[in-house]
């Protein structure tokens, strides 16, 4: 299992979580994604390494703006 951390603009609610939390487990091997509106980080738990572009185009199909990678530690 690998962690990812992403960094998610845009979002105000909980229903724009569920929103990127619904296109990123559509992701090949995603198999968790948390989303914290209030930082924008999200962290998906995945079979593999997932490639930055379809993580970029899952959350701009979303709605929003992707940020690029996050630290992991907090």
């Amino acid at each position: 299992m690998i962690e990812h951390g992403y960094t998610v603009s845009g979002m105000s609610c909980g229903h724009c979580a569920q929103s990127v939390t619904e296109e990123l487990t559509g992701l090949p091997g995603v198999t968790e994604v948390d989303v914290d509106v209030a930082t924008g980080r999200v962290v998906v738990r995945a079979d593999a390494a997932l490639a930055e572009d379809d993580v970029r185009a899952a959350v701009e199909e979303a709605g929003f703006s992707y940020g690029g990678t996050a630290s992991l530690v907090s």
